[in-house]
């Protein structure tokens, strides 16, 4: 069982910065794919960003790309969402997920855990 606890989501004003956090439990945190995904009362929940297993590997959603960095510390157990220059539409809860397989996937269907979510808003 993998426990994942999200912090940093918050209310900022369009053009502004926040920094969410991910802590993991469990031992193998370094060989999950690490992804944020984010969703609005009644729509699916949609990718914006995973890191594989090996550090390097990242990927984005367009909507996000040159704006949000995904990041992680695995002696920390922890993934990070650098979000930058945040548009009213970045407004979401925004949920952490793991891959056990570490693949680095888009979709929430390969993931096995998710965090509770945490909110993001963004006033124009």
């Amino acid at each position: 069982q993998v426990q994942l606890i999200e912090f940093g989501g918050g209310l900022v004003q369009a053009g502004g910065s926040l920094r969410l956090s991910c802590v993991a439990s469990g031992r193998a945190f370094s060989a999950y794919g690490m992804g944020w995904f984010r969703q609005t009362p009644g729509k699916e929940r949609d990718f914006v960003a995973v890191i594989g297993w090996n550090e390097g590997r990242t990927d984005y959603a367009d909507s996000v790309k040159d704006r949000f960095t995904i990041s992680r510390d695995n002696a920390k157990n922890t993934v990070y969402l650098q979000m930058n220059s945040l548009k009213p539409e970045d407004t979401a809860v925004y949920y952490c997920a793991a891959d056990l397989l570490g693949r680095g996937a888009r979709s929430p269907d390969e993931y096995n855990y998710w965090g509770q979510g945490t909110q993001v808003t963004v006033s124009s």
